[in-house]
């Protein structure tokens, strides 16, 4: 059924906007799915597939005459498996909804973002989205255990698989997990859930210098082991807006230059509170780190985190906002983190340069901003340039969609980029879902 096209369906979190579409749908099963997307085939029709528009690659917004489709109404809880810990949802269930239920009956979903009360989880498949505890658990791909997709032409792949081993050919789910809607649009996934961890002891932690950030990380491997869940990293210039913005106070020394936000949980009932002690104690001997506090309370432990996770309120402050998602060796980390912030402040010096991240899977984001339309191109030059030949990728977890394609020649080899287009080619001949993005 045709919807009046509200402006929220032009754009998602990233700004950028292409046009108008000529139709929206929010289809409430796979079948209208099916239909859909059959008939706008045949008819040489794109598509613009989209979930809960959180995106920062501009991968859901549509062009002038393009068809949406918008999966929110496809938001149900099919199946809880409490016995095994599986779940069996349909592609539109924001990432909260499938986070709440799991906790119901016991289970723990552990993707996290920030985003998680409007992202949905075919959207999170679709981008391979990280978070903030894929330290300990992975990323979406590692939650998903199957997955149905209806193709270019209409057809519907059930690959719903429940098992954790199967060697019975090629794993067709990792066609879609990743691939953008440009493969398949993701209707329904089936999600492995994790045993219910204990509290979390969460800690922040003010460092000297750069450098530490990664030693700090690679003593906390050593000596807590899959005890350590999360690993965040945050430049001074991001906490002080932060805490500024959000009304909160810095609970350990405000001028060192960098902090790491951790985070420990052990299995349900364990006492994890004097491995951390231990583990800061440790650190502070070594001169790793400068100052530390340790959560008293549930409430401390969500306000050091409500620090890490005050995006909207930076992209709000600080918007026009050019933001990276980028990944890299930790050897390469700080080299490459001095040189952007120094040409970027030299070039720059009006603007907020504000680098944060989850340092355990090698992924550095830096939201930079405000800055005029005419400076993008400019900037991000300055900061794919210093990718070339250190083995990192343009996009960790957020995907490249439209505005991170021209740089995907740093993260892909030609080899790489051929095969991506023949896949394309192959499964959908006259360009019909999301058209343009990730490769031309």
């Amino acid at each position: 059924m045709n919807s009046p096209i509200d402006p929220k369906y032009l754009s998602d979190w990233s700004g950028l906007v292409r046009g108008t579409p000529a139709e929206l749908h929010r289809p409430r099963d796979t079948a209208e799915v099916a239909e859909l997307v059959r008939r706008c085939n045949d008819e040489r029709r794109k598509i613009t597939v989209q979930g809960g528009l959180t995106g920062l690659a501009g991968g859901a917004v549509p062009a002038d005459g393009d068809v949406v489709l918008n999966l929110e109404r496809m938001n149900a809880i099919e199946l809880i498996d409490e016995l095994e810990g599986i779940m069996i949802v349909q592609a539109g269930a924001t990432l909260e909804q499938v986070q709440a239920q799991a906790d119901r009956v016991g289970w723990y979903f552990p993707v996290d973002l920030g985003a998680r009360g409007t992202c949905q989880v075919g959207g999170n498949a679709a981008t391979n989205a990280g978070g903030d505890r894929v330290l300990r658990y992975g990323t979406m791909r590692d939650s998903v255990l199957g997955l149905e997709a209806v193709l270019p032409d209409g057809s519907v792949l059930d690959s719903t698989t429940r098992l954790v081993k199967n060697s019975s050919g090629l794993d067709l789910r990792f066609l879609f997990i990743g691939s953008e809607g440009t493969l398949g649009v993701i209707t329904r996934l089936v999600l492995k859930l994790q045993p219910m961890p204990g509290p979390a002891v969460t800690s922040l932690v003010a460092l000297p210098d750069l450098p530490s950030v990664a030693k700090l990380l690679r003593e906390l491997k050593r000596t807590m082991g899959a005890l350590l869940s999360a690993y965040e990293f945050m430049s001074k210039q991001f906490i002080d807006q932060a805490v500024t913005l959000c009304g909160l106070r810095c609970p350990v020394d405000a001028s060192a230059p960098w902090f790491v936000l951790m985070e420990a949980r052990g299995a349900a009932g364990q006492q994890v509170e004097d491995a951390v002690q231990g583990a800061l104690e440790q650190a502070l001997e070594a001169g790793l780190i400068n100052d530390c506090a340790v959560a008293a309370s549930l409430a401390d432990g969500e306000d050091f985190w409500r620090i890490r996770q005050s995006i909207p309120e930076l992209l709000t402050h600080l918007k026009p906002t050019i933001n990276f998602d980028v990944g890299l060796p930790w050897s390469q980390t700080t080299g490459f983190i001095e040189r952007v912030g120094a040409s970027l402040e030299a070039r720059y010096p009006q603007a907020q340069h504000l680098f944060f991240g989850h340092l355990g899977d090698n992924n550095i984001h830096l939201m930079t901003g405000p800055h005029a339309p005419q400076e993008h191109n400019a900037v991000e030059n300055i900061v794919y340039a210093e990718l070339a030949g250190r083995h990192g990728t343009v996009s960790a977890e957020h995907g490249i969609g439209f505005i991170k394609k021209p740089y995907l020649h740093h993260t892909r080899s030609p080899s790489e980029v051929a095969l991506l287009k023949r896949l394309k080619d192959v499964l959908d001949p006259r360009q019909t879902l999301n058209p343009g993005r990730v490769i031309d």
